[in-house]
């Protein structure tokens, strides 16, 4: 194999001389990695030389097997891969590294001497992104090469620019909380003085309320981020749910009554407990009831309910099992929306198109619960308004 040599993983690598091809990425250039897997050493040689006018970085495997091995100590750019292989096939390959969120965007190229309808749709179902027959030619091996490194390079651009604004928004949010904190403070000194009109303190009770509600968003922007990158680890332990619950109801009542608003706590007669984040939790549920109130009428009646067991899909590892339910009285929620209204990204085309009057919060509530191992979905209330379940 000329410059190739043999790993103690069992796989070989070559580097051409020439000028190398810039692959971005967080900031630093590198030389393009492509890898090839097939059982065939003959084979893996022939893709080799077909590359060798190109400049780039190849290791070979010998399998999916040893190649899924390594995945995660190497940064390939492109992987071409044989469909029939022992143990593992290039289609089973395939569908592992596409179910993984870490790697599902490296391009693949499936290379195979099988060429019928069903093969092709089969690869399409693994993942596969392009595909070449045996015997490979070697100008249409180096034009596929290029064009998926011509993608690579375009998501890698991408992915920097999302990665650069979401770095932006996270510093000012921190920057936010000192002038928040700042008026948050001086407005209670105000209400907590005696020293204002009755209507002057409602004003300044509104204020606080809004500021509340404005510290507990940009916390939700946090801790959204924190979800999505998997750095945010649960703390559970044994809690009371009757006794949080009626603690987050607590917070609410005098706003319930600001409102006109009728709040109802409906809870089982024997205290319920579950292992749980509760500050998570009763994030959440905050969450649930500050919609409720947001969109409710004078009058309306809001319920917040605990239910034992949980109703639907429980599973024999959940221990203890209950649901938490909001009620409300509002002006509904339409079911095509039941699932996007808790989509991140979903909740901005409603919020363009004027559908729903939704927020982030709902998609905080479901990464909290599906932290848990539950799940949070919503519902029609009868005869009018919206039912957020909660299952544990």
């Amino acid at each position: 194999m000329g410059n190739g040599r043999i790993s103690s993983h069992g796989l070989a690598t070559k580097q051409t001389s020439r000028k190398k091809i810039s692959i971005m990425q967080r900031g630093e250039k590198r030389q393009a990695h492509i890898c090839i897997v097939d059982d065939n050493q003959m084979a893996r040689e022939v893709i080799v030389e077909q590359l060798a006018t190109e400049p780039y970085q190849v290791t070979q495997f010998p399998s999916g097997i040893h190649l899924l091995e390594q995945l995660g100590h190497i940064q390939p750019d492109v992987i071409l891969m044989d469909v029939m292989m022992p143990q593992l096939s290039g289609y089973d390959v395939c569908h592992t590294i596409k179910q993984n969120i870490a790697y599902q965007h490296i391009p693949i190229i499936l290379v195979t001497a099988l060429n019928s309808r069903e093969d092709m749709l089969q690869g399409l179902d693994a993942g596969a992104d392009e595909f070449l027959s045996k015997p490979v030619n070697g100008a249409e091996l180096r034009a596929r090469v290029h064009t998926m490194l011509r993608i690579k390079q375009q998501y890698d651009a991408l992915q920097s620019v999302m990665q650069l604004r979401e770095d932006l928004a996270q510093m000012l949010i921190h920057d936010m909380r000192n002038p928040l904190t700042t008026a948050t403070l001086y407005n209670n000194f105000l209400i907590k003085g005696n020293k204002l009109t009755l209507q002057d303190n409602n004003y300044a009770t509104r204020v606080q309320d809004s500021l509340r509600s404005l510290a507990g968003f940009l916390d939700e922007i946090l801790m959204v981020a924190k979800m999505e990158q998997g750095k945010l680890i649960l703390s559970r332990s044994k809690h009371n749910l009757n006794q949080l619950i009626l603690d987050v109801a607590k917070n609410h009542s005098e706003l319930a009554q600001t409102h006109s608003l009728h709040l109802d706590i409906d809870l089982p007669a024997q205290p319920h407990f579950a292992y749980v984040d509760a500050p998570l939790l009763k994030r959440v549920i905050d969450n649930l009831l500050s919609n409720a109130f947001k969109y409710a009428l004078d009058g309306n009646r809001v319920t917040l309910r605990l239910c034992l067991p949980t109703p639907h899909h429980t599973t024999p590892q959940q221990k203890n099992p209950f649901c938490i339910q909001v009620l409300d009285e509002g002006s509904g929620i339409a079911p095509e929306n039941y699932e996007r209204i808790f989509d991140k990204y979903e909740v901005i085309a409603l919020k363009n198109a004027g559908k729903e009057q939704v927020g982030l919060g709902l998609a905080f509530c479901k990464m909290v619960v599906e932290a848990h191992n539950g799940r949070i979905y919503a519902s029609a209330n009868k005869p009018k308004g919206t039912i957020f379940t909660i299952e544990m």
